[in-house]
This record gives structure tokens, sequence and C-alpha cells, in this order.
């Protein structure tokens, strides 16, 4: 069996090398069609006049054309859908009510590469070309670090390295691909929720409220990601107050965990604040908008029903049928996940993790372990009534109180081989998250989008790996997930780059 290093750059190889191959798709579609929308390359001057003097082409702006016109035009005509809102912030910020739909932090940083590494490039290839090429830089980097996390991560809970490695490669070929190297959102966001995920199982809890908060920069559902910190709490409140009983200890628990949850949702309120700011003081009250008048002022909400009908149940029209089926793969799979889960430890679900599960027999052939080893360490969340309490319940009574940090025990991945055995209570935040985001992206939002929504979600990863491993089920199955992904990645890759609709 492969070491955890040679895993670590398997993974790393195998995202770089389906990035290549996405990227070669996509110039090779580019070449065989012709665009169905050819708006892309469009690019009024900046609204601001302060912007506008240097953020528009290379003509516009009084500086000389750009040399590399064909290359130039090339990056530019690729800029498409979504891409042009965010290369369009990049350049000139938010300039109307449409672009606060898009949080700042994809766009902050293609705004800094591109006046500081790739600045150069501007005299050969002008500014948006530049912007766009530092939007692909940035979005296949933080893919090859999203897959890796995502492996260290997996071999922590799944504590089987084989198991670990296939999910990581499952989500290298994910079926939302496109989207991972294209200029969207969903790279970033992988990145950061999965990197703060695997530090918050690690136990560097500051680190991972930080990686976590800038998921909520990112993408609004990155403030889902508090969730995880609020589970947490409940566990460590509820064994600081009624194993441990002291009172102390419980409330720095829970004023820790308030702040971390506070410091993930931030930065999304903060830019509603920004948002209202800029778009509603120092206007007439016949001047203002009508979400500016609302109790509670969410510019994000409003834009999404006004300009994109999303709703509850908005979407749910005869002739949104084909989006529906578009959606219909990562929908099953996702329920079938949670399906999976939940079944396994009915108990732990319905308890929240307060309750332990059963024993169970293992399945013939399971190639997830279920049972719980007696001397594994617990991760991340901590879980009650552990059949293994024995001595080590002695020996924990015997010891002072300590401070909150030091009452769950992570151990790294490189212990995953000693420690058989998912334990049941770190799963349950994973899988309550998946089904919030699944009934959401299928009841409120325009469900084609399901694909790359959920398409950072951890668990699909794991239960297709176990689908894909486990004898007891058949190859076929296996064989399906394979074909949805190449499927969904020459689809995607065909349609996306040509300016035609894609989830």
């Amino acid at each position: 069996m492969a070491g955890k290093s040679d895993h670590t750059h398997l993974v790393i190889k195998y995202a770089v090398v389906s990035r290549l191959v996405l990227i070669s798709l996509i110039l090779l579609w580019r070449s065989l069609l012709s665009p169905y929308d050819t708006s892309a390359s469009i690019n009024p001057s900046c609204l601001s006049s302060i912007n506008g003097s240097d953020s528009g082409s290379n003509s516009k702006s009084g500086l000389p054309p750009v040399r590399l016109l064909r290359l130039a035009s090339a990056i530019e005509d690729s800029i498409v859908w979504d891409s042009v809102y965010f290369v369009r912030i990049a350049q000139c910020g938010y300039e109307y009510e449409q672009t606060y739909a898009f949080l700042p932090l994809l766009p902050v940083c293609i705004s800094l590469l591109s006046r500081t590494v790739f600045s150069p490039l501007i005299p050969f290839i002008g500014q948006r070309a530049v912007l766009g090429l530092s939007g692909y830089v940035l979005n296949n980097l933080a893919f090859v670090l999203a897959a890796f996390y995502l492996y260290r991560l997996s071999a922590i809970i799944l504590k089987d390295s084989e198991l670990a490695l296939r999910a990581s490669i499952l989500f290298c070929l994910n079926p939302a691909s496109i989207f991972y190297s294209s200029i969207y959102t969903e790279s970033m966001y992988a990145l950061c929720s999965i990197g703060g995920l695997y530090y918050l199982m690690r136990g560097s809890n500051n680190i991972a409220t930080l990686w976590l908060a800038l998921s909520g920069f990112a993408r609004s559902n990155g403030v889902l990601n508090a969730g995880y910190i609020c589970f947490q709490t409940m566990h460590r409140s509820y064994k600081a107050a009624f194993v441990r009983k002291h009172a102390g200890v419980t409330v720095l628990v829970l004023l820790s965990g308030a702040f971390r949850s506070l410091f993930i949702i931030f930065p999304f309120i903060a830019f509603q604040a920004y948002g209202y700011y800029n778009m509603c003081v120092g206007g007439t009250s016949d001047e203002m908008r009508p979400w500016c008048k609302a109790r509670l002022p969410l510019l994000y909400n409003y834009i999404q029903s006004r300009y994109w009908g999303v709703g509850f149940l908005k979407y749910f029209q005869v002739k949104q049928i084909p989006n529906f089926v578009l959606a219909s793969p990562i929908l099953s799979l996702a329920l079938c996940t949670i399906i999976h889960y939940v079944k396994l430890w009915p108990e732990v679900f319905v308890s929240l993790g307060f309750r332990a599960s059963s024993p169970k027999k293992e399945p013939v052939g399971s190639s997830i372990p279920l049972g719980r080893s007696a001397g594994s360490k617990n991760v991340g969340f901590p879980s009650e009534n552990r059949s293994d309490a024995g001595q080590g319940d002695s020996l924990r009574r015997r010891k002072p109180a300590v401070r909150e940090e030091n009452y769950v025990v992570q151990p790294s991945e490189d212990e995953a081989s000693e420690n058989s055995g998912i334990k049941p209570v770190i799963v349950v935040p994973f899988i309550l998250h998946l089904v919030f985001m699944a009934a959401t992206a299928f009841f409120v939002m325009h469900v084609q989008v399901s694909t790359r929504f959920l398409s950072a979600s951890p668990p699909l990863y794991w239960f297709g790996s176990y689908v894909m491993a486990s004898p007891c089920l058949s190859k076929r199955w296996g064989y399906i997930i394979w074909t949805y992904c190449a499927a969904y990645i020459l689809l995607g890759s065909l349609l996306f780059s040509n300016f035609y609709p894609f989830t």
C-alpha cells in the first residue's frame, strides 16, 4: 500500500492533470465551434470617472495598443456568464445593484494578482485579459489545493487512506469541473471551506475559523459553515457542564463558540452593510430602492429574487422540467448519501450525536469499518457514552480542569491506519449541512445550479468512494458514477465555454 506522502503526491498529480485536460477541452471546443453569444468581448468603460481613466482597454485608457492581440482576444472571449461580473468588479468595483450578488473574495484576489504578479503582461495583452488570466490562474491553483485538503480531511474522517484517495480523485473529476477552472467562486469556496474543516478536525480552531470566514467572503452559503462551530460548541459545552461539571469552562466554551460563529458570519454581514451604505445612504426616500426601506434590508436576497427569480418553489414550472432532469444526478447522489449515513447510525442522527451508536456487525466486504477501536482518539467533535470507557475515564477524572481547547484530542491523518472506524458523531454535521444545501438547491434555487452548488460537499465523494470500492454493491454503480462525471465534464466544457447554458 502506498504511503501517505505518495497518496498526497498522487492527489496533486490528478488535480493538476485534470485541470490541464479540462483547459485543453475548452481550447478544443472553442476552436471547433462558434459561441452562441458573441458579447463576451464587449467591455464598456467603468462608470466611475476615477476608475474609468485606467480601467478600460489599452486604447481607451491612452496606453499603446496590445502587442499580442489574438491572445488577448482569446482570453477576453473566454470570459462568459458570471465570469463577466467577477472580472468587471475586479476592474471597476461594485457599480450597480446586480453586481452585489457576487461576493468580493474572488474579485479582490483577481485585482491584486493583476496589479502585482501579472502587471508586466498588460502592455502585451491588455488589462482585461490580464484580469481574466489572473482569475484562471487563481481558480486552478485553488482547485489543486482544495483537492489536497480534501484528501487530508478524508483521511482523518474515513480512517482509510485508500478511500480518502479515491474520494479525492473523484473530486478531481467532479461533474462541475468546468466551473472550477473558470472564473467562478467554486474553487475559492471549496478551498476555504474544505481547508477550514480540515483544520477544525485537526484541532486548530482559530485557523479553521479564519478559513471558514473566508468561505463566507467567497459565497453566501459560506455562512452555513458556522454550523460546524455551533455543533462542536454544543457538544463541548454539554461535556463541560454535565460530564466535567465545570461552570467556568462551560461559559468559556459557549463564549468561544459564539465568537467564532459570529466571525464566520461577519464577512457576509459586512458586505451587506457595505451595499446598504453605497446604495441607500445619502439618497432621499423617493430615490431609495424598495429593499432599502425594509425592516431588515438584505441586498443579496432582494437581488436574487428581483433579477434572477430565486425563491421558494418559484422554479417549480413545467418549462423547467429539463433543468430538473439536468440536476437529477447530483440530487440523487446527495439523497443516497444522506440515506446511507442516516441508516448506518439512525440513533446518532436523531440525537444529534449525543447518543452513541449501538454496536453493529460490519457488513461482509464493507470498505468502511463501522466499529470503534478500543483505544481510538476522538476527532473534532466529542461523542458521549463511549464503549471504551475504562481506564481512560479514570485517568481523565484524575486530570485537573483544563482549558476548552484541550477537551478534544485530535489525531493527525498519519494515525488513520491505527484508529480504524468512522466516528458517527463526526459525520453528523457534514450530513446535516448536505441536507440543508440539497433542500435549498431543490426548493429555492435555480435547480440546475445544484451540480456546482453541491460539488464542494465532502460526503458526496466519501459515499461515491464507498460505492466504487464495496464488493457488496454492483460494479455497475461505480461505472455509472464515472460515466456521469465524464459526461458532465465533456458537456460542460463544450456548452459553457461556447456561451451556451449549462447548470
